[in-house]
This record gives structure tokens, C-alpha cells and sequence, in this order.
């Protein structure tokens, strides 16, 4: 049993982690290998009145995330595991759901090539960049408003991911995912299932660290790197108002969401933007006392800009938008926010501290008088191996 405090290396939602420097690790020849490690975030909030009273209508001292990690392999190197759980109230999902769900990740991988590898069980789809990068690698405390309403979120089925070989530094890779549609811990399905295609271009090559899926210039790029990501998911008969996640509709109905995002970093400026639409033939469900439930169909944006102050310091801005389409009107409403964060990172995203403070305002409306809006602030602490 080994242990290193060396610095971080990105972690990644979308495959198992077999060499780390931090975490602790087992193994036994090539029959096996477990690396185990866990993080948490520790945070404080608060959310004024209305933009012009600044009395605090609420405050949030919380764990925000305590998460439990396992990576490995068994019998062979090609067949590996992620398993995930999560031990928070958010994590558990008890903030708005009725019973517990520690499992977030609980997938077995077959590689038939470095560049080719299958998975089978339950983790993040192929969807928005921002949502498959790791909680723990965020330069915000928290994700976007329009993450919030158009992400794919997790879901159980078949994986599978390929990268195209080329002979310059371009690199092309293709993900897919035939899944239920009903999200984490599904209940016997209705029959519809969901079906997500991503594709990603890197014009300049790889990432340093997989930085592609880690937000802020850490690694301080010598040259320009770039990827552009489209994503595409149908959801038949689906259930919930946003997909795999979001309130139970009262009816079923099937679903359209198109994503496409960017990752540009260079000399530890980092650029990330996000474009969501989705769309659905007949949104609006009603039950038999004439109450109300839609598909959550509209656009969403997303636009972070971040610049590595000095070796461990990053400044962000970003500005996040999600706008419900006219057939919800009165049922959603237009909101959209901006976020100022500052984050100290001690050993990379494992352990950093981050402030954050921003603005909301709802169906266009920016003044302060408007009780709809609010200042808002958080603090967190991130510690982790």
C-alpha cells in the first residue's frame, strides 16, 4: 500500500483512473488494482432579499459534496471499474427527491484498444463539457444556471468512446451512449430509451493533464490548444421535465436536446462557452385537476473567461443565461447570472479555496428593485487525494 502527495492530476468522469499520484493504491501483479481516493467541499453562502435589499434571505453552511472514489482493474488491465459514491445531502440527492442515492457511478470498462473502450452500467453521459468535467476540477464553486436546466446528467446503459488516430496533432473523438432516459438508479423502464452521440475536434492536439475536461489554464499551455464538442440526444418517452432530471411529468414525452461547447486555453488564460437548445413537440403535460408540468424546451448559455493571476491564483467571470421557449411561457421564466470567482489552488483542484459572488436576474430584468433578483456569495474549501 502506497501513498504520494505529489501534484494533482486531473481526474476524469468518463474513465477509470489507473495512474495516480494521489490516493491510495493496491495492487497485485496484473490480476488487480484499486486505487481509492475521496474529497470534499465545505462551503458557506448566502443569498440577499432582492438586488436592491441587501438583507441575507438565506444562508447555506453546508458539506456540499463528500465523495468516495474507486478505480481499478480485475483479472486484466482491460477490464476496469469507476465506482463513485456520494455521501452529502446534495450527493444523496435528498434536496429535492424522496429517498437516498449514494451510487453516482457504478460502470465496468472494456478496452479493445487504448484508443477504443466500451462501458456498461451507470455514469455521466456525453453531454455539455462543463457537466462531464468533474466537480472537483470547476473554477466555480458551483456549476452554471443552464448546466442546471439543459445538462444530460447520468444514466445506465452501454458506453463507448473512440479516438480517431491522425498523423498530424489534430485529434478527433468520437463518444455514444444507449441509456434508459430516466436518469440515476432507474426504476423498470417504459420501453423508451435515450440515445446520445458526442463529437469533439482538437485542432492543436491534446490537452496538457487532460486539460480539455479540467476548467482554468493550470498547466500554463505553451501553445494554443482548443476543443469543440457537438452533442446530440434523443429521449424517447421521456419522463422527467429535464431529461434524465428534473420533476416527473405527468405525461410522457419525447425529447431533443443539441449541445455544442468549447474549451480554449493558452498561457493560463482559459475560455469555455456552452450553447443548449431543447425541444419537444408537445411540452405541456396536464393531470386530471388541470395542474401543469413542462418539458423544460428553450436555449441555454454559458461563457466563462479565467486568467491564472500567478502560479496557484486564478481570477474568473462568467456569465450564464436560460431562456424558456414561448409555448412554456408562464411555467419556466427567463433567468440569467453573473459569477466573479476567485480561487487559491494549494495542490491543484484537490485542494484550493474559492470565493465567488454574483448577480441573478429573472425574465430580463436587471434592475435591483425587481424581488425577483439577488446578490449572491459563496465560500469552499476543497480538500482531497
Amino acid at each position: 500500500m502506497i501513498s504520494s502527495t505529489a501534484f494533482a492530476q486531473v481526474e476524469s468522469d468518463e474513465r477509470a483512473l489507473l495512474n495516480v499520484k494521489n490516493g491510495i493504491s493496491i495492487s497485485k501483479d496484473s490480476l488487480f488494482m484499486l486505487n481509492l481516493r475521496f474529497r470534499m467541499q465545505n462551503r458557506f453562502g448566502f443569498k440577499t432579499e432582492s438586488g436592491e435589499n441587501l438583507s441575507i434571505e438565506e444562508t447555506d453552511f453546508r458539506v456540499r459534496r463528500l465523495r468516495l472514489r474507486f478505480d481499478g482493474y480485475v483479472l486484466n488491465p482491460r477490464i476496469q471499474y469507476y465506482i463513485q459514491l456520494g455521501f452529502s445531502k446534495s450527493d444523496l440527492d435528498l434536496d429535492a427527491g424522496e429517498f437516498a442515492q449514494p451510487i453516482r457511478d457504478a460502470i465496468i470498462y472494456y478496452y479493445l484498444k487504448p484508443n477504443l473502450y466500451f462501458g456498461f452500467g451507470q455514469s455521466k453521459l456525453p453531454g455539455n463539457r462543463e457537466r462531464v468535467i468533474s466537480s472537483g476540477n470547476l473554477q466555480f464553486a458551483e456549476r452554471s444556471i443552464a448546466n442546471g436546466v439543459f445538462t444530460l446528467d447520468r444514466d445506465f446503459g452501454f458506453f463507448g468512446y473512440y479516438t480517431l488516430p491522425t498523423r498530424g496533432k489534430a485529434e478527433y473523438q468520437l463518444k455514444g451512449a444507449l441509456n434508459t432516459g430516466e436518469g440515476r438508479n432507474p426504476s423498470p423502464g417504459d420501453g423508451g430509451l435515450s440515445y446520445t452521440g458526442r463529437f469533439e475536434y482538437l485542432p492543436f492536439g491534446s490537452f496538457l493533464n487532460n486539460g480539455d475536461y479540467s476548467e482554468g489554464d493550470l498547466e500554463f499551455e505553451t501553445s494554443p490548444k482548443l476543443s469543440v464538442g457537438l452533442t446530440y440526444n434523443l429521449n424517447k418517452n421521456g419522463a422527467r421535465a429535464r431529461g434524465q432530471i428534473g420533476q416527473y411529468l405527468y405525461e410522457q414525452r419525447d425529447q431533443n436536446v443539441f449541445i455544442a461547447d468549447a474549451m480554449f486555453k493558452y498561457m493560463g488564460w482559459g475560455v469555455l462557452t456552452e450553447y443548449f437548445h431543447r425541444s419537444s413537440s408537445d411540452p405541456i403535460t396536464e393531470n386530471a385537476q388541470g395542474l401543469k408540468r413542462a418539458v423544460w424546451v428553450g436555449k441555454g448559455t454559458n461563457v466563462q473567461l479565467s486568467k491564472m493571476i500567478s502560479g496557484k491564483s486564478e481570477l474568473a467571470f462568467r456569465y450564464a443565461a436560460i431562456r424558456p421557449d414561448g409555448s412554456i411561457e408562464g411555467l419556466e421564466k427567463r433567468g440569467e447570472e453573473t459569477n466573479l470567482g476567485f480561487t487559491r489552488y494549494l495542490n491543484g483542484h484537490r485542494i484550493k479555496i474559492q470565493a465567488n459572488f454574483g448577480y441573478s436576474w429573472f425574465d430580463g430584468v436587471l434592475e435591483l428593485q425587481d424581488t425577483d433578483n439577488f446578490w449572491f456569495g459563496t465560500f469552499q474549501v476543497e480538500f482531497g487525494i
